[in-house]
């Protein structure tokens, strides 16, 4: 899978400003000073089953990711949930949610919540969804009606969402906007192409989101 972001741009990139010294128990300046305490800002990371939520959570999470991956079985072969027609060496899935967390600056952390995939675990989104500022729904251009349930979702929830196509190994590749075409997206809404397994590629698509939900809701 190549990677929409090219890794040039790091080197590119301004040099960052140097960290502010530890206290001689580790801790930043920010996370003992009250007036600087960070902004905890929850995300929500949805789609098809199979579209690379997993690892979108683990790519980028500082923390070790909690996952509640169950191991398939053949009781699920024929359900039209667990179709491997696209991903046949999956032999795992999403039981519950995935839960990461990202510090994008001293006052932003990202708490990242995956979602299941299959209708019969969709119960459980209400509860995942609630309090979350945004949502990054990830697509695969060989199966996009596996998104439309969580764009639907998220349309009557009123919850901003942008867009995000995982770009697998050997599949074509589209522009965004032959996939908002597709999909019949509102223009408003961010459509960016995605490896799930690059951290800086899933750093910018969070930045997306977040730059949309402030835009949409700057409240």
């Amino acid at each position: 899978m190549d990677s929409a972001v090219s890794d040039t741009r790091i080197a590119e990139a301004e040099p960052a400003e140097p960290a502010e010294p530890a206290d001689e128990d580790g801790a930043q300046p920010w996370q003992t000073d009250t007036t600087r305490a960070p902004i905890a800002t929850k995300i929500v990371i949805a789609g098809g089953f199979g579209v690379g939520k997993t690892t979108l959570v683990t790519a980028v999470s500082e923390i070790t990711p909690l996952q509640t991956e169950a191991l398939m079985t053949s009781a699920s072969e024929d359900s039209a949930d667990d179709d491997l027609t696209a991903t046949p060496e999956k032999t795992t899935t999403t039981v519950a949610m995935d839960f990461g967390r990202i510090t994008l600056d001293d006052d932003l952390v990202l708490y990242l919540f995956g979602t299941p995939g299959q209708q019969r675990f969709w119960f459980m989104w209400d509860d995942l969804v609630r309090g979350a500022i945004g949502a990054v729904v990830l697509a695969d251009t060989r199966r996009l009606p596996d998104c439309f349930a969580a764009l639907d979702y998220f349309e009557s929830c009123g919850i901003p969402y942008v867009v995000a196509v995982n770009h697998f190994d050997g599949t074509e590749r589209f522009e965004a906007e032959d996939v908002r075409d597709a999909l019949t997206l509102p223009a408003h809404t961010p459509v960016v192409i995605m490896d799930a397994r690059r951290r800086i590629a899933v750093i910018e698509t969070l930045l997306a989101l977040v730059g949309h939900a402030l835009d949409v809701t700057p409240e």
